[in-house]
């Protein structure tokens, strides 16, 4: 690949997604644009990045775009988080929103849904804890795509079998064919929403819960920052957010701190607290 055509491709990607790619990784957007290519009647990647130079189409810019964008995810992956969840963040919520019995959380970058879908199966078994409860579930996704796979809650032998108890696919899932699909119930908890970390989170509302796990890892430092403070403003005072085990805010932003004694929770950084660390 040209040198020029590589940074024209970095380029686009980090400015529509936040997409950081070193020139180490020219072989991944080979392999993940050559499809592409193909796709729309194209030789190879020079005619790829010839006709975007040349021509400013929207569904080939967002094609390019979602097929560089990473789509790895598991029902219950690494598990740690979803104990937690039922052992330190959904209690804290009951105790703290007693009066109003509403919970808001949201799934940043839920790829195919399994995220989203795991929440919803621990949720159902807390029917005695939740009794008169509200709990809103929204799902977002840069890629069209994924976000219609995750809403028809359509997966593979392999994918169920990915961190999914045998019990739970039993008790949630029907199969279709060779394939599986999650239950209406399950699929009506859930708000998916095609949505970019970079625009404006505003329209998405307050959240009391935020998983936003394996995102940061692909940003640079700013971007990092910019997408943490744009998250804070979204979030209640009192509000949790997930990171990935490789991820942190530390020495990104101070929007938010570590919950004390829980690895990859993070809690609303006081703004006395940020007022101190900055004289």
């Amino acid at each position: 690949m040209k040198v020029e055509d590589f940074d024209m491709f970095s380029t686009l990607l980090r400015q529509r997604s936040g997409l950081v790619l070193s020139r180490d990784k020219a072989y991944l957007l080979e392999s993940r644009l050559m499809p592409v290519a193909r796709k729309w009647n194209m030789k190879g990647l020079e005619d790829l990045a010839n006709t975007i130079r040349t021509r400013k189409d929207e569904a080939l810019l967002r094609h390019v775009t979602e097929a560089m964008t990473t789509n790895e995810s598991s029902f219950f992956r690494d598990q740690k988080p979803f104990d937690q969840f039922l052992q330190v963040v959904l209690p804290r919520m009951l105790e703290a929103r007693a009066t109003r019995r509403t919970i808001r959380i949201w799934s940043a970058a839920c790829s195919s849904g399994q995220e989203p879908y795991s929440l919803c199966m621990l949720l159902q078994k807390e029917t005695v804890r939740l009794a008169g409860w509200r709990v809103e579930i929204v799902a977002t996704d840069l890629s069209s795509e994924m976000v219609e796979r995750a809403r028809a809650g359509v997966y593979t032998q392999f994918e169920v079998q990915r961190g999914l108890p045998i019990k739970l696919l039993v008790e949630n899932f029907t199969q279709v064919g060779d394939k599986w699909q999650i239950s209406d119930k399950l699929r009506s908890m859930v708000q998916f929403r095609e949505f970019n970390l970079l625009g404006d989170l505003g329209p998405l509302g307050q959240f009391d819960v935020v998983f936003c796990r394996n995102v940061l890892i692909y940003f640079d430092q700013p971007t990092k920052a910019r997408v943490l403070e744009g998250i804070s403003r979204q979030m209640a005072p009192d509000g949790v957010l997930y990171l990935g085990g490789a991820e942190t805010v530390l020495g990104i932003t101070e929007k938010f701190k570590p919950m004390e004694d829980q690895r990859g929770l993070y809690v609303i950084n006081s703004p006395a607290a940020v007022r101190a660390a900055a004289v």
